[in-house]
């Protein structure tokens, strides 16, 4: 009687298990868009077809007000957030770049000097995910069910690597030097087969030798933008006005310049053929396992920085990457299934208004010149101290000669009071934080633990500098430094962006209450039937699992 018992509830645990996995869906695709703003989904939507944003806003579920809990909102740390489900002070990507210490240099978030490119002779490949701290949820379920496969890509090589994370099938970016698509000897020895084909076809190279950037509508009906040539925006490579079209052979005068080719949404078509090439070739989401796609769009970020969240050229490009979703989603209903994926689309961050823009409607905003500041402290600390301690500004962090401090016998605590004294004066500069006040922080300290969720130990300066709203952190003063536009703050421009999900389960719906980005993988566990990965510290959005209906 009690093998037989044993016997059933073997085989009762067995079918328990099926049913689960009958209840995940096929794929999971995560579409990060570098740079997109909330305001986009509503300032645009009378211009969208009904088969790309639409269909989330229309029959999925869209998470209104969700946000970046930690500072800095730039891209490294936030794709690392989206998929670990915890924040830079966990996982460590506390910016695109920052100050190594022990290395005694500024490295990039997913620099590598140990792994060699694949793809090509550049050393743009020269990259992996080993100065990620925690595990991804792509970690989880590769570890979990080592049958699935995961693929990430991106034209920005973080944007491809921090997704996949460490244990990627395969994960994809741009070689600006070659204009293909490759990886590293962290993730494979070689291309495989279907990439190699992919990058025969040269489309970049065609692009730039034939295709013009003009508008998708009439640009008289580009009613949601202000005007075409206008003093905030930057200039591409080869144009004297920063206006439509883009003639990109007249342009490059027949040079082959792939970083004009990622400034236009050609380079997001190149990234949706690429994915459908990998849901083909890779055969995801066809053999009962969960598999997960990762998809970053890194180009919206690239026209942002250079025209800012009003122009045609950012509004052209959305026009644009609506219909690419639209087309990923037509090849999944073919491929997968209808009701067998789930795709979620997110942001890595939004964007401030250009502050010469602002500052010209009357409205706060600005610059804070670093060169002018560092300079200014430099001095006033030698006549204080009788040498210069600062040894590393970046970031808004400022990183102190510890030693320096040790052999004049001073004491740290005296000299960050002293910078934090001279610092606070200055036009733009809101706060300024010690990193030892910011591990003292609490949750009721608003501004303070944001910040301190976005300082790693090991990582971040000694001083943390938070600017006023509107500002932008620049080093010299020019007219060229006053266009354009970046990201990074604290404040709701930077920190507030969409979050949509449609697909398997996804029932149609708005959810109001406050979402971080945190607990866009902390859902993923659940609707896998995951274990939380180590560091995780966001919290299931329980209006999309079923019993939290």
């Amino acid at each position: 009687m009690k093998k037989w018992k044993v016997t059933l509830a073997c085989v009762f645990a067995s079918l328990m298990s099926l049913g689960q996995q009958d209840q995940s869906p096929k794929l999971v695709v995560g579409i990060v868009v570098d740079q997109m703003c909330y305001e986009y989904l509503y300032r645009y939507y009378d211009k969208y077809c009904e088969g790309g944003f639409k269909r989330f806003m229309n029959n999925g579920t869209n998470c209104r007000n969700t946000n970046y809990n930690y500072v800095p909102t730039y891209t490294g740390p936030g794709h690392a957030s989206i998929y670990t489900g915890t924040t830079p002070s966990d996982h460590g990507i506390v910016a695109n770049e920052w100050y190594s210490r022990h290395e005694n240099k500024e490295v990039n978030c997913v620099e590598d000097t140990a792994v060699n490119t694949i793809g090509s002779e550049s050393a743009y490949g020269k990259y992996s995910p080993q100065r990620l701290k925690s595990n991804t949820i792509t970690d989880q379920l590769k570890l979990t069910y080592p049958k699935a496969k995961v693929v990430s890509m991106s034209i920005k090589n973080r944007g491809a690597i921090l997704p996949g994370g460490h244990l990627s099938d395969g994960s994809y970016w741009f070689d600006f030097e070659t204009g293909q698509l490759i990886s590293s000897t962290f993730f494979a020895t070689e291309l495989p087969n279907w990439v190699q084909k992919f990058n025969k076809r040269k489309y970049p190279e065609k692009c730039l030798k034939e295709e013009t950037w003009n508008t998708l509508l009439p640009i008289e009906e580009y009613h949601e933008s202000l005007g075409d040539d206008r003093k905030y925006e930057r200039l591409l490579v080869g144009k004297e006005t920063p206006t439509f079209p883009y003639n990109l052979k007249a342009m490059t005068n027949d040079s082959l310049h792939y970083g004009l080719f990622t400034s236009t949404p050609f380079a997001n078509t190149y990234l949706t053929d690429f994915a459908l090439k990998a849901i083909e070739n890779e055969d995801l989401g066809t053999d009962g396992q969960t598999d997960m796609l990762c998809i970053s769009y890194s180009t919206p970020d690239i026209i942002g920085h250079s025209f800012g969240p009003y122009s045609i050229e950012i509004e052209d490009t959305y026009l644009r990457l609506d219909l690419e979703v639209k087309r990923l989603l037509q090849t999944l209903d073919s491929n997968i299934g209808k009701g067998e994926y789930i795709v979620f689309i997110t942001a890595d961050h939004a964007v401030v208004p250009v502050p010469q823009f602002l500052t010209d409607k009357g409205l706060p905003g600005g610059y804070v010149f670093m060169d002018s500041i560092i300079s200014t402290i430099d001095s006033l600390c030698e006549l204080r101290f009788g040498a210069r301690l600062l040894e590393h500004c970046d970031n808004l962090n400022m990183y102190l000669n510890n030693d320096r401090i040790d052999s004049l016998g001073l004491q740290k605590n005296d000299v960050v009071a002293f910078f934090g004294q001279h610092l606070i004066p200055w036009k733009g500069i809101k706060r300024v934080f010690t990193t030892n006040e910011l591990y003292e922080a609490g949750k009721d300290h608003g501004w303070k633990d944001m910040i301190r969720r976005g300082i790693h130990h090991r990582e971040s300066g000694d001083i943390v500098v938070m600017l006023e709203p509107g500002y932008l952190p620049k080093l010299t003063d020019s007219e060229e430094a006053r266009k354009g536009t970046s990201h990074g703050s604290a404040y709701g421009y930077d920190t507030h962006v969409p979050l949509l999900w449609y697909g398997k389960g996804i029932e149609k719906q708005e959810v109001f209450r406050n979402i971080n980005i945190t607990d866009i993988s902390a859902t993923l566990i659940h609707m896998l039937y995951l274990q939380r990965p180590n560091a995780m510290s966001g919290q299931p959005i329980v209006e999309l699992l079923p019993h939290g209906r």
